[in-house]
């Protein structure tokens, strides 16, 4: 699974960070993603709370 983040539509509402703060991260200045920090179950229920609609996920290849 792939998680995007749309920068353009975030909020800036922290609820992915506060929610799986070893998934969302901010590292020297860039929102990093680490799927491997969490099942497929979180981060799908992550991508759900969203407030914004920021994040969506698609399949890896």
């Amino acid at each position: 699974m792939k998680i995007n983040w749309d920068s353009n539509v975030c909020q800036h509402a922290g609820v992915c960070v506060n929610t799986l703060p070893n998934v969302y991260k901010v590292e020297d200045g860039n929102f990093v993603i680490d799927t491997s920090a969490a099942t497929e179950e979180e981060l799908q229920l992550s991508i759900k709370q969203c407030p914004s609609g920021a994040l969506t996920c698609s399949s890896e290849d």
